[in-house]
């Protein structure tokens, strides 16, 4: 059973790379670029793979796989998250530093596109385990890494405390205090203000930008976010906030529904640590349910592959805006997109993170800091001109959101590899 699902899994990984390859092509072509152009793009320029040990609690040693991929530097250092999560491999983590180059080129930052994972379940480890297996994983790639080079980020299951530990294992190493070499730091080691809720942040600018362009008015849409995680959680809030009617949230343990709307500071004070917070009740449904309900604004804010071509005809919103990597299938976005929905694609709508980990990066190599009010006003400004740039193509070349998000990441790539003459 457990092989059969590192199997799904693996396919799943698979065919993220292989669909982000394909996008990839087709914007080359709509842009009017060589096919040498494409096969540059196609595959990150490196990829590292790193075997860490690591003593453990019981003081018996055991051996971590990391890996460290780089997709495009021609703009600039390449920047992405580390993951620590049992299902990681090379080709996740080959595709999701793709979507990092297309994601900073959307939202016109000077990186190219970098993602970092360790293959392992923190949640079985102690603390003590955890900072050793950090540490090892920067000493592992410390060559690679740096503030001009790559400059890693916490993901999945990672968080402040790890940054930290890998800001002071590069500092130990580079004899000087770095604390521009990584990002999502906490407050007093030089992280930026308004970075944790800035992916929710970035999401929500998208939506009320999308409900514009569809005519809804934010105060009162009826709104079902899936997934109750970092992301999901705070958009739930700001659009609580906002005055939009949540009517659905769920976790992995299944969904809450009510058409009159969600308690949503109610559900948040009873989440536990994981975003879980749906088994605590009995009236429950199922995820796929969920997606389903009639709704003005559908936000997939969990996992990939959950609208596909089996459901998309049954998608009721208006506007679906993906705050999760890789949410809709690309034979889902067609559907979607034939029917009227106006779908904002994960590597517009998620980019308020790294827009943020950019600020913070400024931030540390100028040595001034600005207030999270400042940074928000930054952050909204980035956002709303890089959805009207994707919203333009979109309406200018007749093609979905995707195709045009694609395009716009690709441009400022590809003109600094044709300008530095490798294509």
């Amino acid at each position: 059973m457990v092989k059969m699902v590192a199997e799904t899994q693996e396919q799943e990984n698979l065919d993220l790379f292989t669909s982000t390859q394909s996008i990839i092509k087709e914007a080359v072509r709509m842009l009017g670029y060589s096919d040498e152009m494409y096969d540059l793009l196609k595959e990150p320029l490196r990829l590292l793979t790193v075997r860490i040990p690591v003593r453990m609690d019981d003081g018996s040693v055991k051996i971590f796989t990391g890996y460290r991929s780089q997709h495009n530097d021609a703009v600039g250092p390449t920047k992405g998250g580390i993951r620590f999560h049992p299902e990681v491999d090379e080709e996740e983590v080959k595709a999701l530093s793709m979507w990092m180059s297309l994601k900073c080129g959307i939202v016109d930052l000077p990186y190219g596109g970098g993602k970092g994972g360790i293959i392992c379940d923190p949640r079985t480890m102690s603390f003590g385990e955890l900072e050793r297996l950090s540490r090892g994983y920067v000493r592992a790639v410390s060559q690679i890494v740096g503030p001009t080079k790559d400059i890693p980020a916490p993901d999945v299951y990672t968080n402040p405390q790890i940054m930290a530990w890998m800001m002071d294992e590069y500092s130990r190493i580079q004899e000087f205090d770095s604390p521009g070499f990584i990002t999502g730091k906490p407050l007093v080691l030089g992280g930026s203000a308004g970075r944790e809720t800035a992916t929710a942040q970035g999401v929500t600018i998208c939506i009320e930008e999308a409900a514009k362009k569809k005519g809804i008015e934010l105060k009162g849409a009826r709104v079902i976010i899936q997934g109750f995680g970092n992301a999901g959680s705070y958009l739930a809030k700001f659009m609580s906030d906002a005055g939009a009617k949540v009517i659905g949230i769920s976790d992995a343990q299944g969904a809450l529904y009510d058409p009159n709307g969600l308690d949503i500071d109610y559900l948040l004070e009873r989440r536990d640590s994981f975003g879980t917070v749906t088994n605590l009740f009995t009236n429950t449904i199922t995820n796929k349910e969920l997606l389903e309900k009639e709704c003005d604004i559908l936000v997939p804010a969990a996992i990939s592959n959950q609208i596909t071509r089996e459901n998309a005809h049954n998608i009721k919103a208006q506007i679906v805006v993906e705050a999760a990597n890789g949410p809709t299938t690309l034979e889902a976005t067609k559907i979607l997109t034939e029917r009227g929905v106006l779908l904002v694609p994960d590597v517009l709508a998620s980019a308020g993170g790294v827009t943020v980990s950019y600020f913070e990066w400024v931030q540390n190599n100028q040595g001034y800091y600005w207030s999270e009010e400042e940074v928000e006003q930054k952050l909204r400004q980035n956002i709303i001109r890089s959805f009207e740039s994707v919203f333009s193509t979109s309406q200018m070349r007749k093609v979905d959101m995707r195709l045009a998000a694609y395009m716009v990441g690709i441009r400022r790539m590809a003109e600094a590899s044709r300008f530095r003459g490798w294509v």
